[in-house]
């Protein structure tokens, strides 16, 4: 097997870590500062009505980079193992495979949500004033939705090829470019939200391109036609993964709806605004704990295929301490700087006044949060399916949904506040007790 990929099995497990980990973060920091600028450019150049537009169509944008970001790390969980027991034409076909689960779902989603626009636009909470900003959001966002999808997808080809700084290159490229194409758009050509939306849209096709650039020149895989003959056990093995990763983001968007029409009745705009506001924190702020939990993954996977568990206990606890001490520091942060966070953000006095104690509410649990995500990639790299799908979904799915749907009813908006933090720490409870119980019993039995 290649040099690069072999050094999952045979190096210092910190420094591989932090050399999966860094690019990962980089890159997520690179395209959550995307997302950040991106809302604040539209609320201080076209308004506060103009996040909470961005906020209702957020769910279908996230919901095709979910899909393809899904097909990457479950079929990358396929992948490395597959690097890791030196079967090189399984690696082949998977990575073939991945690429057209990923256009052809994709593809089949945009053209559900072109035909049915107007009644999954109002489903997503466009109502009243911002449902004509949301539809100048919808449409290029839609439309460049596959291009998108298989960026996502093929980042995380690039991690298990231990090709961590390219996959960073791949979130940097077509964030800067969204970034140039605002300015333009939004200020230059007073575009509004349709601005902003064609510069993500173009973003995203730049980001395509990288990965074509990649496929072709740096790529240890060589595809042929022969790889994309429907393998259907190797389809259903990626599928099986992919639903853990799917079936969160999935969760994530649902909530994302539920939110916006709970926020929407019990607090206005300016509560969907203020959500828009936290949201994108939650993207940004976390961002060296999911760049230690995508580079945890590659390394896990690897050393699973080459029954190298005790290197797999070893970067399951690095992962841990490192990712734990970010997000203590993280929340640190959050909690003395709120009101300077949100001044960045929007002038409007409302929403100035309610969105720094919603934001030290909900990232109230983050200290403790990477048990978390770590327990469930680790059943994830491990080829667990079930597991990994049922701890996945302990969050967003088993709690925080039935708090939201519980909790405002008698505390107002409040109760959607402190409905994160709650849902937080029970998920860290079960899915801590799940892999605490798994590396004692099975993972130590077997390194003895």
């Amino acid at each position: 097997m290649a040099e690069s990929t072999e050094a999952f099995g045979t190096g210092d497990i910190r420094t591989l870590l932090l050399k999966q980990a860094v690019p990962a973060s980089i890159g997520i920091l690179f395209l959550t500062v995307n997302l950040l600028v991106d809302t604040i450019l539209v609320g201080r150049w076209v308004g506060g009505n103009a996040i909470a537009a961005l906020t209702v169509v957020t769910p279908v944008s996230f919901f095709i980079a979910s899909l393809g970001l899904a097909i990457g790390v479950g079929g990358s969980s396929v992948l490395s193992r597959a690097l890791g027991s030196g079967n090189r034409e399984k690696a082949e076909k998977t990575v073939a495979h991945q690429l057209l689960l990923t256009f052809l779902l994709s593809s089949l989603i945009v053209i559900i949500g072109l035909v049915f626009s107007d009644g999954m636009l109002k489903l997503f909470g466009a109502q009243g004033s911002i449902l004509e900003s949301a539809k100048a959001f919808y449409f290029p966002i839609l439309i460049a939705g596959p291009l998108q999808a298989i960026a996502a997808m093929a980042s995380s080809v690039m991690r298990a090829e231990d090709k961590a700084r390219l996959a960073m290159i791949a979130l940097i490229v077509p964030s800067v470019m969204n970034l140039v194409f605002d300015v333009i758009f939004i200020k230059v050509l007073d575009w509004g939200v349709f601005g902003a939306a064609m510069a993500t849209a173009i973003s995203f096709a730049m980001g395509f391109l990288y990965v074509v650039w990649f496929f072709i020149t740096k790529s240890e895989i060589r595809l042929s036609f022969k790889h994309f003959v429907p393998d259907f056990k190797l389809a259903g093995e990626i599928s099986a993964l992919s639903g853990t990763t799917l079936a969160r983001q999935s969760v994530i968007s649902v909530l994302s709806v539920l939110l916006n029409h709970v926020l929407y009745d019990h607090g206005g705009e300016t509560s969907v605004t203020v959500y828009g506001i936290v949201s994108k924190m939650l993207m940004f702020a976390l961002f060296p704990v999911n760049g230690i939990t995508e580079g945890f993954q590659p390394i896990a996977g690897y050393n699973f295929g080459a029954k190298k568990y005790d290197r797999v206990q070893k970067v399951i606890k690095l992962s841990l301490l490192y990712a734990c001490g970010f997000a203590i520091v993280i929340y640190g942060l959050i909690l003395i700087f709120a009101e300077h966070i949100v001044s960045v953000f929007i002038k409007d006095a409302d929403v100035l006044k309610e969105t720094p104690n919603a934001l030290r509410w909900v990232f109230a649990a983050s200290p403790v949060i990477a048990v978390q995500l770590i327990g469930s990639a680790y059943f994830q790299a491990k080829g667990n399916a079930l597991k990994s799908l049922l701890l996945t979904l302990t969050k967003q799915g088993f709690f925080l949904i039935p708090l939201i749907l519980i909790l405002p009813d008698k505390f107002g908006i409040f109760g959607v506040w402190v409905s994160f933090p709650i849902a937080d720490t029970l998920a860290v409870c079960v899915t801590g007790s799940f892999l605490w119980l798994d590396v004692r019993h099975k993972l130590s039995q077997q390194n003895g």
